[in-house]
């Protein structure tokens, strides 16, 4: 295939606003799917993707248009899953960016715009849903002008639902984007922009060639790791795989090479011939850093080592999430897990609970701490337990955000409120048009990754949209609150907030245990602590067993006698009685909402 006539593209936006509708026209109307077999989000395989109507995966698929090859890669639109559409971009040379003309620019809409700006990308703009009441195109393209520069009269209108305008979308496509550049006569170099796991197939990985022609039956290296595999198996995705016999420069399919192990094709690696190498592999992908941690335990202990597989095979189709063993006296033997943000964690956690059957219990999200010890010392903290004694402390630091809103300008106060809740610090404030304002604080990761998205959802009716990027760490006077069952400390309920949140964070947690805990037949206390000092105490009243219950009338020292040895009970029970917290307390108490 002649490189003049291939065009490799994703599709950016911010979430909801069309892409996965607008890859089902494109796929219909260059007749790449039977018609009969048509459905909607036809390319998001996963049944998350499907059920909450998002994608979590970016996925490729080869299309021939006017005698042009399009690869097209659909990207997810959603602030924690931003690693895949940066990796998605680093296959493309082009990338159509999508608005929605009712709602205009979003938070998103900028993040990955200015992702595609700085990998180079030639950008072709569209405004969609343009066929709804609510659609102000006019109104959208001179905002998409002002703010990212691109002109009102080259933007496109389109409706991905009903297909109108997408064939001249499609003509754009083709006349601005530039084929890839790529030297047929060099050493191969393909690059690795994602992976999965067939259990009949071992690892089955996406390629971008960039050099040189990828062909069946050669032996390739694989530059970073090291390995060395025959390929079994080379193809395109048509969407449905279909083999090929070679892969030229600039094209994207699929590569089949019996690799069982998943460490040996991580994404970013770049594969080369194996006789004839090339000097440099490819740039590859910085890693992304986790933000957000928590540890996955299953309920069942026998599960370990499966729970370990799964997270081996999640980890190669999703090198955005680290994993590393750890255990806790409540919970037994599990993982301390980082994560990109919130939703991710969700997904991860229902997908080994989907895919691979298993029951687990996350306990509380936490972020990355540094500890800044008396010695000259420091701790990375991202469990809670592991902070040390406040006495060998001089100071903590926390990660803190740049986070992004853009919000109707009726909601500007309900937002900074919200904000300043938080612990932010506004560094921005402008009005991108007379309705709608953009406002950038810094504020603490810790206080985004719980609920803020949703608050913030529910001040501005929805409307209001957000971004975030990390920006260092800052110190503040953190404390860790343990709480005490029965004057034991349960690790699984340990955290670290802010000082001034302490005292209403304990009161919060006891009074959610006093009625999550079911009641022995002793008083169970349970205290929220910092350091040696109760800042909240609750207690579970004892379930009282009626020991008169067989005395009918009789002597009053009888009675007295039975009640005594009673007491006595209780009192032995409570020195050596253990309380188990049920998995349920667990579960429900680490779903903390406001």
């Amino acid at each position: 295939m002649p490189t003049e006539r291939i065009r490799n593209f994703s599709i950016i936006s911010h979430v909801d606003h069309g892409k996965s509708t607008l890859s089902d026209r494109i796929l219909e109307l260059t007749g790449a799917v039977d018609p009969r077999l048509m459905r909607e989000q036809y390319l998001d395989s996963m049944d998350i993707e499907r059920e909450r109507g998002i994608t979590i995966k970016a996925q490729n698929v080869r299309v021939t248009y006017r005698d042009h090859v399009l690869h097209l890669i659909d990207t997810p639109g959603h602030v924690d899953f931003g690693y895949e559409v940066s990796r998605s971009l680093a296959a493309c040379e082009g990338a159509v960016l999508l608005v929605d003309a009712s709602q205009g620019i979003q938070a998103q809409t900028l993040a990955t715009t200015y992702q595609a700006m700085e990998h180079d990308l030639e950008i072709v703009a569209a405004l969609n849903k343009v066929d709804l009441p609510a659609a102000d195109p006019e109104r959208a393209a001179k905002e998409i002008e002002q703010v990212l520069g691109i002109d009102a009269g080259e933007i496109l209108r389109i409706s991905a639902k009903t297909g109108q305008g997408v064939p001249s979308l499609l003509d754009a496509i083709v006349e601005r984007i530039p084929p890839p550049k790529g030297d047929r006569s060099a050493p191969l170099r393909a690059l690795i922009f994602d992976s999965s796991y067939d259990q009949y197939r071992g690892v089955v990985s996406s390629v971008r060639v960039v050099d040189g022609v990828l062909s069946t039956g050669r032996r390739l290296r694989f530059m970073q790791a090291g390995g060395v595999h025959d390929v079994e198996e080379i193809g395109v995705r048509t969407p449905e795989p279909r083999r090929a016999e070679e892969l030229g420069p600039g094209e994207v399919g699929y590569l089949i090479a019996g690799i069982k192990n998943v460490a040996e094709a991580r994404s970013g690696e770049t594969v080369t011939d194996a006789a004839s190498p090339a000097a440099e592999p490819l740039a590859g992908y910085r890693d992304p850093k986790p933000m957000v941690f928590c540890g996955l335990y299953p309920i069942d202990g026998d599960e370990l080592p499966d729970l370990r597989d799964a997270l081996d095979k999640l980890q190669l189709n999703d090198a955005s999430f680290t994993y590393e063993p750890e255990s806790s006296h409540a919970l037994g033997f599990g993982f301390r897990c980082g994560f990109l943000g919130l939703l991710h964690m969700e997904i991860i956690r229902e997908r080994l609970e989907r895919e691979f059957g298993l029951s687990l219990i996350a306990t509380a999200p936490s972020v990355e701490y540094r500890a800044y010890l008396t010695d000259g010392g420091v701790v990375v903290v991202d469990n809670p337990t592991d902070l040390p004694d406040a006495a060998r402390i001089d100071h903590v630091d926390e990660p803190v955000l740049t986070a992004t809103v853009l919000t109707p300008s009726e909601y500007t106060g309900a937002v900074m409120e919200l904000c300043q809740s938080r612990r932010g610090e506004m560094q921005r404030m402008e009005y991108l048009s007379p309705e709608r304002m953009e406002l950038v604080y810094a504020i603490p990761l810790a206080e985004v990754v719980v609920d803020f998205f949703d608050q913030l959802k529910s001040r501005t009716k929805g409307y209001a949209s957000l971004d975030y990027e990390p920006a260092g760490y800052v110190t503040a006077n953190l404390v860790r609150v343990d709480l005490l069952i029965n004057h034991t400390p349960v690790d699984a309920f340990s955290t670290i907030v802010h000082r001034s949140q302490a005292d209403s964070y304990g009161r919060r947690m006891t009074e959610k245990l006093r009625e999550l805990i079911p009641r022995q037949l002793f008083d169970v206390p349970i205290q929220a602590a910092i350091g040696g000092r109760v800042v909240a105490r609750e207690t579970v009243k004892a379930r009282r067993k009626d020991v008169l219950a067989k005395c009918y009338g009789g002597d009053i020292t009888r009675k007295r006698k039975l009640l005594e040895r009673q007491k006595e009970g209780k009192k032995r029970m409570k020195s050596i009685g253990r309380v188990e917290v049920p998995q349920e307390a667990f579960i429900s108490a680490l779903r903390l909402d406001e």
